[in-house]
């Protein structure tokens, strides 16, 4: 990467990313720019090879993430090339594993949504179990279901008396939800959103609207990284002496 081009100023860095000076000089101390030669007065000297970078750096930001991002210019500029690609190919491989949980998260929560909380008929009493029980089926700790009891997404009922936790059929089910959408990193308010629209319709609605919304930013995510690689490739494959436009 040792292409060098038109003489430039920070600021004209800083214009063309529209970010501060000071940011450049963080990313030329980062090794996200190519080392910047100095003048004998001690000012960076950048050129629009300097440019390219900053422009491919910005352009995988939003894909692959800032660490990511930051390691994959790194590498470029050690001249390690297959350590860039290699956290390319990386970033694409966990995109598409979470594509593939959302889906999987999506059919298992239909699945609970359409169970009917209480199946064991209008005149029978229906089965409850204690917060241990209740974790052992879920595979968490009664510690998780604490949390979520705290924050309003579980409501048990109370033993009288002892104020041991009861947990209905409803409740197990809004449980096994919760704990489906925390496993795909779901925040809690947002899983407050759901479960009131399943309790208030009786309908998985806000259920497909969720794993819609998921599955859109990474449909977001995976153009980003697409638009970011044919930058990428620009850069990498440029011959010494080329420059690109702004």
């Amino acid at each position: 990467m040792s292409r060098a081009g038109t003489t430039l100023r920070p600021v004209d860095l800083a214009r063309a990313a529209g970010v501060s000076t000071q940011q450049i000089r963080n990313y030329a101390d980062a090794g996200i720019l190519p080392p910047t030669p100095r003048t004998p007065a001690g000012y960076r000297r950048f050129d629009t090879r300097h440019r390219d970078a900053l422009l491919t750096y910005r352009a995988l930001v939003p894909g692959y993430g800032l660490d990511t991002a930051q390691a994959i210019m790194r590498a470029v500029h050690a001249d390690d090339l297959p350590l860039a690609l290699t956290l390319v190919d990386a970033g694409h491989a966990a995109l598409h594993e979470q594509r593939l949980s959302l889906r999987t998260a999506g059919d298992a929560l239909e699945a609970v949504a359409r169970e009917t909380p209480d199946d064991t008929g209008p005149h029978a009493t229906p089965p409850r179990l204690r917060i241990g029980e209740v974790a052992a089926r879920l595979g968490v700790r009664t510690s998780a279901l604490r949390v979520w009891e705290s924050a309003g997404l579980l409501a048990p009922e109370r033993e009288p008396g002892t104020h041991y936790r009861w947990f209905g059929p409803a409740d197990v089910r809004d449980a096994r939800i919760v704990s489906i959408l925390r496993q795909g990193h779901y925040p809690l308010p947002q899983i407050h959103a759901v479960l009131d629209g399943l309790r208030e319709t009786g309908s998985p609605d806000a259920l497909r609207a969720a794993i819609a919304q998921r599955l859109a930013g990474v449909s977001a995510r995976a153009t980003a990284m697409l638009a970011a690689s044919g930058r990428l490739h620009q850069y990498v494959t440029a011959a010494p002496g080329d420059a690109s436009s702004p």
